[in-house]
């Protein structure tokens, strides 16, 4: 029972800005440990004791130490207690706010413990991406279309501030959670315009109505920064109305992001406030952060600027090493082309060469064939026979218009003319006749077997050669 008697202090402390913890033990002992009960006493007395003390103990500083905030799963948040306006003009405070790390899973809920802000971005990516791969929560198919869980209650405030105050007036709060809020104020070079709306405080309509919704302010705030609201009562708001040690409403704040994952909160502005004293406030910050923004931005535009040129200077080395090894591409498959000639101009040549040596030795073949031919038919054909009776006078003449003559028996056969032919070495033809002028007659292999007397060559004769084609 101690420890959640210590849990319903802390969370009274934290709602109701109640510093002394002995004074939140007797009001929560008053009304029997009802949180809800408690906390409604406070809000619906403002004049009460408690609220005093809690004015009184947060006026004693200008500045809120450094938050670092721990949650144990609690009820519905309720607005804070009203205060007095403070007449103190707020100053520029520099410090670091740790925020705490919340994961959001089918409803929402609060995690214990304290992060730094990068723990809780990547919470919130996480949760982002589950959500739109459909994993996130226990929800149906239809998980896909649902906005992250700060991001709908973004969207939520910024409709309820609409419907209430009018649309097109106030800033132009983005419908998007905190550290996608505080990204785009990075990536646009600007500060981060926090507000938190409290609808159940007092002065929340006059300041909503007559400051944030008035047009210079308004436009103030979307020329030079990046507008984020939420609502005390949604999970968000009220987790950074505790980071912020928000104290007293209506609250704003600027904050940007800081090294190691934090944000830097630059200006708490705090109660009701007339648009001239908001203009002059945020005036002073963005004087004062001008430097560092302008910095940033150069900052940013030499990377892009060096990212840009290194880019440039890839592309123009890939382009050259591109054409260099096109070039080198070419020089191989000129020198492949090259060498592919010349291997068949040679493989040509050696075909020429044996095509010319195996006409040579066939050449020297045949005039070997036709000279053992020749005489084979010279030592057929004897000696010739001396002038007599019986004897047969041939006259041949060939083609190159050489003439031949021989005397023969008349007894020996027409072949044995065709013998003394081919016994020479007047004629390169193979196929040729023997024919006589008049009468034409053409002594082919039909008669080669009658005699010269037989034939009608007898006593003598004149023959020319006739090749066959």
């Amino acid at each position: 029972m101690a420890e959640t008697v210590d849990d319903k202090v802390s969370y009274f402390q934290a709602v109701t800005g109640i510093s002394d913890p002995d004074l939140c033990t007797e009001i929560l002992a008053a009304h029997n440990w009802d949180l809800q009960v408690a906390v409604s006493s406070i809000t619906a007395n403002p004049s009460s004791p408690s609220a005093s003390a809690s004015t009184s103990s947060r006026e004693q500083g200008p500045s809120a130490p450094l938050v670092d905030a721990e949650f144990v799963a609690p009820p519905p948040p309720m607005p804070p207690a009203p205060q007095q306006p403070q007449q103190q003009q707020p100053g520029i405070a520099w410090k670091l706010v740790t925020l705490p790390f919340y994961v959001v899973s089918g409803g929402v809920g609060l995690v214990a413990g304290t992060f730094r802000l990068g723990a809780w971005v990547a919470g919130g990516v996480l949760s982002r991406s589950l959500s739109l791969l459909g994993l996130a929560g226990q929800g149906g198919g239809d998980r896909l279309l649902e906005l992250p869980p700060s991001a709908a209650e973004a969207a939520e405030f910024v409709a309820e501030f609409e419907r209430e105050f009018g649309a097109g007036r106030g800033p132009r709060f983005v419908a998007e959670g905190f550290a996608d809020a505080l990204q785009r104020a990075q990536r646009e070079f600007k500060l981060l315009f926090v507000y938190l709306h409290s609808p159940d405080h007092p002065d929340t309509p006059a300041f909503c109505g007559g400051c944030l919704c008035s047009e210079p302010v308004a436009a103030f705030i979307d020329e030079n920064f990046v507008a984020w609201g939420g609502s005390i009562r949604r999970t968000e708001g009220f987790k950074m109305s505790n980071s912020l040690n928000a104290s007293r409403f209506p609250f704003c704040a600027v904050v940007m992001a800081s090294t190691n994952q934090r944000i830097m909160l630059l200006q708490q502005v705090e109660g009701p406030k007339s648009p001239e004293e908001m203009i002059t406030i945020l005036q002073r910050v963005v004087e004062e952060c001008a430097t560092s923004l302008v910095a940033a931005r150069i900052e940013a535009e030499e990377r892009l600027n060096n990212q840009r040129l290194r880019e440039e200077q890839d592309a123009a080395y890939r382009a050259a090493l591109e054409a260099d090894q096109a070039r080198e591409r070419e020089r191989l498959e000129e020198l492949e082309r090259r060498e592919r000639e010349a291997a068949e101009a040679e493989r040509k040549r050696k075909e020429e060469e044996e095509a010319l040596a195996r006409a040579a030795q066939e050449a020297a073949e045949k005039e070997a064939a036709l000279a053992r031919r020749r005489q084979e038919k010279a030592m057929a054909l004897g000696a010739e026979p001396d002038k007599g009776p019986g004897i047969t006078r041939v006259l041949i003449r060939f083609p190159t218009g050489e003439r031949k003559e021989r005397r023969f028996h008349s007894s020996a056969p027409i072949s044995s003319l065709y013998d003394y032919v081919d016994s020479l070495d007047c004629l390169k033809a193979e196929m040729y006749s023997l024919v006589s002028n008049f009468p034409r007659v053409t002594y082919g292999p039909e008669k080669h077997s009658l005699t010269l007397e037989e034939a009608g060559l007898h006593p003598q004769a004149s023959l020319f050669i006739e090749i066959e084609q």
